[in-house]
């Protein structure tokens, strides 16, 4: 059943020769934001499609977190590292608000390809790099390291809308959900300055298990877990800096 708001959503942004066969793929569960073809994204237009998850609102709370830490620690012109950037609305939305240098990698040529039309949509200057999170090496250091990667346990339901359409390479993140945090960490030492802020999105059911790993690879840091507009615990934010040992 097609709601009233999806159908005002199709009489508004579908052509009216394709409308009845957009009709159609909403009653077999497709997600609207594929068919209208893009979203906002904290007031940038993110092109969408089956090769990149939809950005959520979760994630814009995410972003708008990070100025301010930001200017809190003093970074100047910060080099920035979006690791498994998908649709690059991460990178597209730090790029138009802070001065910064941005990096953004993803295993999916198919996402980079996304990512790198709505870069251009959004005229702003990202540099985007083909490679998964357990590959990458650099011997540039960056500042900041911000993440929103894969962390659906393997076994863990999911709607059909989701896991029907939205590609399962971006939604699961190993057994327990917690691959590619650990694989970040265990390599960010190498790719971060010593000064440095690491921001992740994650399962709201995973705060106990984030503290942890952070401190195992950050035992000086100053961790923070935050919750999102819902209350639950969904970022984790971790600041290495001389400021925070004293």
């Amino acid at each position: 059943m097609v709601s009233d708001f999806d159908k005002s959503l199709v009489e508004k942004y579908i052509p009216v020769n394709k409308q009845k066969r957009a009709l159609k793929k909403l009653e077999k569960n497709y997600p609207i934001q594929y068919l209208i073809g893009d979203v906002d994204f904290y007031g940038c237009k993110i092109l969408v499609n089956k090769n990149v998850l939809i950005p959520r609102f979760e994630t814009e709370s995410l972003v708008d977190k990070l100025p301010r830490y930001i200017k809190k620690y003093n970074f100047a012109n910060p080099k920035i590292i979006d690791m498994g950037t998908g649709s690059g609305c991460i990178s597209i939305f730090l790029k138009k608000n802070i001065d910064c240098d941005v990096l953004a990698i993803d295993k999916s040529l198919k996402a980079l390809k996304v990512a790198k039309k709505n870069a251009k949509l959004n005229n702003t200057d990202i540099t985007f790099k083909h490679i998964s999170i357990e590959k990458f090496k650099s011997t540039e250091k960056f500042d900041i390291l911000v993440s929103n990667p894969p962390y659906i346990p393997n076994d863990e339901y999911v709607d059909d809308i989701v896991k029907n359409n939205e590609p399962n390479i971006a939604l699961f993140g190993g057994s327990d959900g917690m691959y590619f945090y650990n694989e970040i960490l265990s390599k960010a030492n190498k790719i971060l300055r010593d000064k440095n802020i690491i921001l992740f999105e994650h399962s709201y059911s995973k705060k106990k298990e984030m503290l942890a790993l952070a401190k195992k690879y950050f035992p000086k840091g100053k961790v923070e877990v935050i919750q999102d507009l819902n209350g639950k615990d969904r970022f984790t934010i971790i600041v290495n800096h001389s400021n925070v040992y004293r």
